[in-house]
């Protein structure tokens, strides 16, 4: 399993440079935390998938996964840029708190729901 969190942290990585860097210029345009949260996520969550699907899960990359897997962490992105707003947070609290986040829960439901093993 720390193989796996491992693999997982580590596409994380790239995954939060894309996030991270898509965010700050979708929130420079948009003056929007939970919109600029949402674009970041769509494209760094495309990248995430495959490169989890390939090289952390070693499983196929369809299309019933890959709506799951957006699906759960377009929520969890969604609902952290709407908390955000709401209370007004700063966007690098934001983003701190979406990337704590998105690593453990993500890899929980990566792991158990998502590319679980049917054998």
């Amino acid at each position: 399993m720390l193989k796996l969190f491992s693999r997982y942290a580590s596409v994380g990585v790239i995954n939060t440079l894309l996030h991270w860097s898509i965010f700050a210029l979708a929130y420079h345009w948009l003056d929007s935390q939970s919109l600029s949260n949402l674009i970041a996520f769509a494209v760094a969550v495309t990248f995430s998938f495959f490169a989890n699907a390939r090289w952390t899960f070693r499983s196929d990359a369809s299309a019933r996964r890959y709506a799951a897997f957006v699906a759960f962490m377009g929520l969890l992105s969604w609902l952290v840029g709407k908390l955000a707003d709401l209370v007004a947070l700063p966007p690098i609290v934001t983003l701190i708190g979406f990337s704590a986040l998105s690593l453990v829960l993500g890899f929980v439901y990566s792991r158990f729901c998502v590319f679980r093993s049917h054998s």
